[in-house]
């Protein structure tokens, strides 16, 4: 069992930043994948960025590329994300996820609660 922790959410003008945080616990951190997905209300769910366990590999939605940076500290036991140049349509609650690999075979198992972000314009 892995739980994650999310925090960072907040209200902020639009060309702002945030940084985004999510402690895990409960198993070997680096055995797993760790990301990010969004979602805003009447919206799918979707994803925003992903990071390997040795964090050698990250990948990101075309709609965060050049924004958004993805990092983890082992040490911490925890992942971030950088948000930077923050647009209204940025808005959504974050959610983290954690799986055993990276690749369509690895299920998304664990989340976390969520935490808002909300643009102003």
């Amino acid at each position: 069992q892995v739980q994650l922790v999310e925090s960072g959410g907040g209200l902020v003008q639009a060309g702002g930043s945030l940084r985004l945080s999510c402690a895990a616990s409960g198993r070997t951190f680096s055995d797993y994948a760790m990301g990010w997905f969004r979602q805003d209300p009447g919206k799918e769910r979707e994803f925003v960025a992903e990071i390997s366990g040795a964090g050698l590999s990250k990948y990101y939605a075309d709609s965060v590329k050049g924004r958004f940076t993805i990092s983890r500290d082992s040490a911490k036991n925890t992942i971030y994300l950088q948000m930077n140049s923050l647009k209204p349509e940025d808005s959504a609650v974050y959610y983290c996820n954690a799986r055993r690999g990276i690749g369509p075979q690895y299920e998304y198992r664990y989340w976390g609660q969520g935490t808002q972000v909300t643009v102003s314009s």
